[in-house]
C-alpha cells in the first residue's frame, strides 16, 4: 500500500483537477524540495567546517575545553578589583558620549539620504521613473559594503577619528534605511498625491504634503531601530582607530592582564547603555506605529 501523502500509485500521474490529488501532489513536492534543501544545507555546513578547521591555527575541538578559561580569568581579576569599577565607569563616560554622538549624527545623515533615495526609487512616486533602477542599485551598493570596510578606506584618506566613523556608518545607514523607507512608501495612498498634482503642485510639494505624513511614523520607527544598531557599529569601529568607547576597549584588551577590570567595566557600561536605548526606542516605536 502506498502512502497517499507521498503521491499516487507508481506509474500514474496525479490528476491535478482533483483537489485531493492536487493537495497531495503539493505536499509531496514540498517534502522533496525540503529534503533537497536540507541535504544542501548539511553539505555546505560540513564543507565550511572542514575549510575552517584546515585554515584555523589550531583545532576547534582540541581547544574546546579551554573556551571558558579566558572569560574566567577576566572576570576573576575584575572581581578582585571591584572596588575601583565605579571610578572606571566615570572615566569612560566621555568616550561613551562620543560613541553616542557618532551614532546619532550618522543616523541623522543616513536617514536624510535614505529619505531622498527611497522617494526617488519608489514606483509611482519617483521624480524620474527611468532612473529608479539606478537609485535602487545605489542603495544596494551602500548596503552591501560593511561599515568597517568603508572606515578602513577613509582612515587612509582622512586619518583616524570620529569623522570617518560618521561617514562610514551614515553611508551604510542610507542604503539600509533607504530600502526600508522605499517599501513603506510603496504602500502609501496615491490619491492625495494625484490631488496635489491636479492643482499644479511640484514633486517636492507632493512628497512633503501627501506622502511624508503617511509614512512618517514608520520611517521614524525604523530610524530609531537603526540608531540602536549604529551605537553597536560605532563601538565596533573604535577597534580600527575611530575613537569612542570601542577605542578605549581595544587599548584595555591590548594591555591584557592587569587591565581586565577596565575591560569588564567598559563592557558593562556599553551593555547598560544599549539596553537603555533599546527600552526607550522600543517604547517610542510602539507609540509611533500603534499610536498608543
Amino acid at each position: 500500500m502506498v502512502d497517499a501523502a507521498f503521491g499516487p500509485e507508481p506509474g500514474r500521474r496525479p490528476n491535478l483537477a482533483d483537489p485531493r490529488e492536487a493537495y497531495l501532489d503539493m505536499i509531496r513536492r514540498k517534502r522533496m524540495y525540503g529534503g533537497i534543501l536540507l541535504v544542501v544545507f548539511v553539505a555546505l555546513m560540513a564543507s565550511g567546517w572542514r575549510l575552517a578547521e584546515d585554515r584555523n591555527a589550531g583545532g576547534f575541538l582540541d581547544g574546546l575545553h579551554q573556551i571558558f578559561a579566558f572569560p574566567l580569568e577576566v572576570l576573576s581579576e575584575a572581581w578582585e578589583k571591584r572596588a575601583v569599577l565605579p571610578g572606571i565607569f566615570l572615566d569612560h563616560i566621555p568616550a561613551l558620549i562620543e560613541t553616542l554622538n557618532i551614532a546619532a549624527v550618522a543616523t541623522l545623515l543616513g536617514g536624510l539620504a535614505a529619505m531622498t533615495l527611497s522617494l526617488l526609487a519608489t514606483r509611482g512616486l519617483a521624480r524620474w521613473p527611468a532612473l529608479i533602477p539606478l537609485f535602487r542599485r545605489l542603495m544596494d551598493a551602500l548596503r552591501a559594503i560593511p561599515e568597517i570596510v568603508i572606515a578602513l578606506v577613509l582612515i587612509f584618506m582622512l586619518g583616524g577619528g570620529p569623522v570617518p566613523a560618521v561617514i562610514a556608518i551614515a553611508l551604510h545607514t542610507g542604503g539600509a534605511l533607504g530600502k526600508l523607507f522605499s517599501e513603506v512608501a510603496e504602500n502609501a495612498d496615491l490619491k492625495p498625491v494625484e490631488g496635489l498634482a491636479s492643482v499644479g503642485a511640484t514633486w517636492g510639494q507632493r512628497m512633503w504634503l501627501a506622502v511624508l505624513p503617511q509614512v512618517a511614523p514608520n520611517w521614524l520607527s525604523y530610524a530609531l531601530l537603526r540608531f540602536e544598531i549604529n551605537v553597536r557599529a560605532s563601538a565596533i569601529l573604535g577597534f580600527v582607530g575611530e575613537g569612542g568607547i570601542g577605542h578605549d576597549l581595544k587599548i584595555a584588551m591590548q594591555w591584557g592582564q592587569g587591565r581586565y577590570d577596565e575591560v569588564v567595566a567598559i563592557f558593562a557600561l556599553l551593555f547598560v547603555t544599549i539596553v537603555v536605548i533599546d527600552q526607550i526606542s522600543d517604547r517610542y516605536r510602539q507609540k509611533l506605529v500603534q499610536g498608543t
